[in-house]
């Protein structure tokens, strides 16, 4: 009877424990979150940096990530962006930058983002996206952006601010 006892008071302690496994592995905790945003999210560090296009110049924030400070590393950059799907221009660099990737949902016009570990991407239409990006930043002020970066491919000049 009392090893009867101690079977099953094991397995309740068991399964107990397994429960809080389950638990942790899928809600992350505050902990988790806050690293995840810290990461990739829309926080920005407050550097600038701008962006040349034709006789257009904007002003991007960058966000608070690996990402962003690998790709400011790089500065100044002039580059030749292809046009794609008509809302946004990409580049392929040579090397591969951090990554952080995760879905936003939704694009908005001005997302400056990494697409995998090398393609730069400048999103100049909002829509809504089933792939995922790592945030590197985003245009402060997005008017006339979609004009200057026209229908083909084009010349974009990024440099510290």
């Amino acid at each position: 009877m009392k090893f009867s006892f101690i079977i099953i008071f094991s397995l309740l302690l068991i399964s107990a424990s397994c429960a809080s496994c389950k638990k942790e592995t899928t809600a992350p905790s505050n902990s988790d979150t806050e690293n995840i945003n810290e990461n990739n999210n829309a926080n920005p560090t407050g550097s600038k940096i701008k962006i040349t296009i034709g006789t257009s110049t904007f002003t991007a924030t960058l966000n608070n990530n690996a990402t962003a400070t690998a790709f400011k590393a790089l500065l100044p950059l002039s580059i030749n962006m292809r046009d794609l799907n008509s809302n946004e221009k990409y580049f392929d660099f040579a090397n591969g930058l951090p990554t952080n990737a995760a879905n936003p949902g939704t694009i908005q016009t001005g997302d400056l983002m990494l697409y995998g570990s090398r393609t730069l991407v400048l999103f100049y239409k909002s829509f809504s996206t089933s792939y995922s990006y790592t945030r590197i930043g985003r245009i402060d002020e997005i008017a006339g952006l979609t004009t200057a970066l026209g229908t083909g491919n084009v010349t974009v000049t990024f440099a510290l601010q």
